[in-house]
């Protein structure tokens, strides 16, 4: 069971998702088709209703050219990459200073 906060998240993705496809004039019918979900399902997504599966998510988001965003969800706050190139970076440095 979700807490208040939970589900306020999840109605408030739901609208987005509903404004989205307004936005493109899009009939609940033809986007659920296109998804790959039926109308009920597409209605629960709408609301926010937790039952909905993480794959019907996935594809609403690509057919809306927003995939990218989960990314987003739970990303890191800098690259594991970027963060060795940094410190390597710094302990070149110190080694440069020291022949100098």
């Amino acid at each position: 069971m979700l807490n208040i906060k939970e589900n306020e998240t999840l109605k408030n993705l739901g609208l987005r998702l509903k404004n989205a496809r307004l936005e493109r004039n899009d009939p609940q019918k033809e986007f659920a088709v296109r998804i790959r979900v039926s109308i009920p399902t597409l209605y629960k997504m709408e609301q926010g209703h937790p039952s909905v599966s993480m794959g019907a998510w996935v594809k609403a988001l690509s057919m809306l050219g927003r995939l990218e965003d989960m990314d987003q969800l739970i990303g890191l706050k800098e690259s594991l990459f970027a963060r060795y190139e940094a410190l390597e970076k710094i302990k070149n440095r110190r080694r440069a200073k020291r022949k100098a």
